[in-house]
């Protein structure tokens, strides 16, 4: 296979294990803690995510990134297996947080390895569509498999079994096939690094919306199905299906906006219009009750998704025209927003939970979403 396909299928199977686990994610932490301080283990992982990442790019100088790849999934692999084995409620969160800690550095090596494949940055956008299309095709199996291991009972261990089966693949194919090398000059320093984004307008804005973008990943897929499945009552049946329909904009939609911001209209109006689709359908999941027709929910979450597929079609992009794979720094601090957000969202939604409900959790991230996100994208400089 060709290295952006083995790239592109690692992705594909990175998903599977990324999706099916972060949806049970609270429900299985709400299992022996109340759901509002749940938000706190993940913040734990997070943590050690953004003391770890601005190590990373000395960690691919020195041992690469495709090697760092399989070790992260092996860990990973090691992880879910311990939950998949009941153990205790501090052993569960703690490998829990494990989880979340590792993820983004899988990401992180992933763009770096993509990255060093593309050598006309005008098919940059495409490349990097095909690649999210990938992702987002597994998402849309990934629910139907929870609903279907989860169908007669909340046994939670299966889904991590299910987990760890997926990135078995992933380490075969890497394991085998050898992939271009990431090229790593002299290393800046980080900070460094962070006051020539800070300075560049363009490429801080473009961050900053990304971080909001994984806000949103974060406050949506951890706190609607566990607002669905404990406080509607809904079972995982109906919550797999009604979520692999949700994500189907992910794959309709990315690769031809992609097409469409390279040859047409840019990155910018597709992004504010991301932002204000996606941050307004969240905040209206806050209206969702018990009566609520299941058509109208499912509705409001394809809105919600045909939203945030824009912003992240266009904030991917924007970004890597923007630099190389041979920039690991900003690669670094872009894909670091990954466990930032990771320590940000779950504390926010904890802290809202604790003094309020969900409706009031939905209502404050969706507005937030929606305004800053549009004002944010006032700043993005178009490259037509």
């Amino acid at each position: 296979m060709q290295p952006r396909v083995v790239i592109s299928v690692g992705n594909f199977f990175f998903a599977i294990f990324s999706t099916t686990t972060l949806y049970i994610l609270l429900p299985y932490l709400s299992t022996f803690m109340p759901v509002a301080y749940t938000g706190f283990v993940i913040a734990g992982g997070a943590l050690v995510a953004c003391i770890i990442f601005p190590f990373l790019p000395r960690l691919v100088s020195r041992y690469g990134a495709q090697q760092l790849a399989i070790v992260f999934a092996v860990l990973e692999m090691i992880a879910l297996i311990a939950l998949a084995a009941s153990p205790g409620a501090v052993a569960g969160a703690f490998f829990v947080a494990v989880i979340m800690a590792i993820q983004p550095f899988l990401a992180y090596e992933l763009d770096l390895l993509l990255e060093a494949t593309v050598t006309e940055e005008n098919l940059t956008g495409r490349v990097r569509a095909i690649y999210l299309t990938a992702w987002n095709t597994a998402s849309l199996a990934a629910p139907l498999l929870i609903g279907a291991l989860l169908a007669q009972s909340d046994a939670y261990g299966r889904v991590f079994l299910a987990g760890a089966g997926a990135l078995v693949p992933f380490v075969v194919l890497f394991a085998v096939r050898r992939l271009p090398k990431v090229e790593t000059p002299q290393l800046s320093l980080i900070g460094d690094t962070l006051r020539c984004m800070w300075h560049d307008r363009d490429l801080a804005a473009v961050t900053f919306g990304h971080l909001l973008l994984y806000l949103f990943f974060v406050w949506a897929p951890l706190y609607v199905p566990v607002y669905l499945h404990n406080s509607l009552d809904m079972p995982w049946s109906t919550i797999g299906w009604m979520f692999s329909v949700m994500l189907i904009p992910y794959v309709l939609i990315q690769y031809p906006a992609g097409v469409i911001a390279d040859r047409y209209l840019g990155d910018k109006e597709l992004m504010f219009a991301g932002f204000i689709i996606s941050g307004t359908a969240l905040a209206a999941v806050g209206l969702f009750t018990t009566s609520t027709p299941i058509f109208i929910i499912v509705c409001v979450l394809v809105v919600s998704r045909i939203g945030s597929a824009l912003v992240e079609g266009m904030t991917e992009g924007h970004f890597f025209r923007r630099v190389s794979e041979k920039d690991v720094n900003s690669v670094s601090i872009f894909r670091g927003i990954w466990p930032l957000a990771d320590l940000i969202a779950p504390v926010v939604g904890s802290l809202i939970l604790i003094v309020g409900g969900y409706e009031i959790l939905f209502f404050v991230t969706g507005g937030f979403i929606a305004i800053v996100g549009a004002i944010t994208t006032l700043f993005i400089k178009d490259f037509r």
